[in-house]
């Protein structure tokens, strides 16, 4: 595709002009502390972008406002080619852009670091790099590396983020702004509802790793209890986070899963997926029953197979060995999962006693979306940890592999009662998919057609004897 490069030269004139005070105090910046709020990724796209003919690039972000006209569009691969259709017609109220550092900076763990470091994008021989340039007289530290185009153009370049970074918008007084954040590590607040959750740490970073996500109204409703289809689907996102291990969910099945998951329900695909993969199981009758609201004990069942699933996907022992002392519940005892319980209260504390408080796991209550992310994300940690070593993530402070000297652009820096005598099966929570169009649901990584909370959730079935 032919791009001609004259209307994006005067795109980034206005940026070039602003570039030049990149690097000044900036004394709002010094004076307000901004927070962040968490965007649906897939309304962005980060584009190495031509400056004139110089050869370089510089970063650009473009914003897909609204779907009545597609400001950008996609191709080919190693780089994939965008085209700035935006460029074509009147974007306003339909698309926007941040050409500088005006527009867009680096936040570490709640930190806004615009002053501290520059995003330029460095060319190797066969790659172009988004990095996090140190600007020594505003205390920066060595170069950060955000991600790359893996592949030369001289156009227009899509920009793949490294897994740990993601966009978020700046915040003041609960007010949206326009400046765009590539975020890693927590947002101290992603939803103004779980400010005081005990769970408030967990939940950040679980919705950074977008396997759960909040509502369209901005809220995270914590204490909203999860189905057993949006377990499943929160599970499921989780596992994508795991360095190593590669599997892929269908989009669709052409046959029900079980009697009432009908093939074109938003979860069936997912559902038939963990079923196949001994993740989660149906009920005795042969039901899998997946807007019930899923307890305690079954998201312990269906954490623990989804472990394992991981790890033999690693090529690794699937046995989850104790990382810490087992908790030694009083209210598990005599239930079906007692040993399942005690068991992941052993891995990385999977099984904690409800709120933390006391020594009362309540493995039939209902199992809610804050702990629900808490323990998803133990278990990813653990499995994480017992995983092939990985590189070190690169933040501020930790020497970091040195970047290639090339010319940088100068650019702006279920609950489920046993029957009698039946010890249940595996259970399976349902939870909603994430960030997917569904009734009353939150935004989640995939978003389901159903009601349901944004993050990756997924109901266990009961266990059958």
């Amino acid at each position: 595709m032919k791009l001609s490069l004259r209307p994006i030269a005067h795109f980034l004139a206005f940026a070039t002009t602003l570039t030049l005070a990149v690097g000044l105090p900036n004394t709002e910046a010094r004076a307000v502390t901004y927070s962040e709020k968490e965007l649906d990724q897939s309304k962005f796209v980060l584009v190495a972008a031509p400056v004139g003919t110089s050869g370089l690039h510089q970063l650009l972000i473009l914003e897909q406002i609204s779907t009545d006209k597609q400001c950008w569009s996609e191709s080919s691969t190693g780089p994939v080619i965008i085209d700035p259709l935006l460029l074509g017609f009147d974007f306003t109220g339909l698309c926007s852009r941040s050409v500088d550092s005006n527009g867009y900076s680096i936040r570490v763990d709640g930190e806004d670091l615009g002053l501290r470091y520059l995003l330029q994008i460095r060319k190797t021989d066969t790659d172009m790099i988004l990095v996090g340039v140190p600007d020594s007289k505003a205390g920066g530290d060595q170069v950060i590396e955000l991600g790359r185009t893996n592949g030369l153009t001289p156009g227009f370049a899509k920009i793949e983020l490294n897994p740990e970074w993601r966009l978020t918008k700046r915040t003041f007084k609960k007010k949206t702004l326009g400046h765009v954040y590539l975020s890693k590590g927590v947002n101290a607040i992603p939803f103004p509802d779980v400010e005081n959750d005990i769970y408030l740490k967990e939940i950040s970073q679980a919705v950074a790793l977008k396997f759960i996500a909040g509502f369209e109204d901005n809220t995270f409703r914590p204490l909203d209890s999860l189905t057993r289809e949006q377990l499943v689907s929160m599970i499921l996102e989780s596992l994508k986070n795991i360095p190593g291990i590669n599997f892929d969910v269908p989009d669709q099945v052409t046959s029900n899963p079980y009697p009432d998951v009908t093939a074109n329900r938003w979860s069936a695909a997912k559902i038939a997926f963990a079923q196949k993969n001994n993740i989660v199981k149906g009920y005795p009758e042969g039901t899998f029953q997946p807007a019930k609201e899923v307890t305690r004990a079954e998201m312990m069942a269906v954490i623990k197979q989804a472990a394992e699933y991981a790890k033999s996907l690693g090529g690794q022992s699937t046995e989850l060995a104790p990382q810490k002392t087992a908790t030694n519940f009083t209210d598990t005892s005599n239930h079906w999962a007692a040993a399942i319980i005690t068991q992941m209260s052993s891995y990385c504390g999977v099984a904690s006693p409800l709120n933390e408080k006391g020594l009362a796991f309540e493995p039939n209550q209902s199992a809610q979306r804050n702990y629900a992310a808490a323990a998803t994300l133990r278990m990813l940690n653990c499995v994480k940890a017992e995983g092939p070593s990985t590189a070190p993530t690169t933040t501020p402070g930790t020497p970091t592999v040195p970047m290639p000297k090339v010319p940088m652009p100068s650019v702006p820096k279920p609950q489920v009662p046993t029957p009698n005598g039946v010890t249940p099966s595996v259970p399976m929570p349902t939870v909603p998919t994430p960030q997917v169009p569904t009734p009353k649901a939150p935004e989640v990584a995939p978003a389901p057609a159903t009601p349901a909370p944004e993050v990756a959730p997924a109901n266990p079935a009961v266990p059958t004897p």
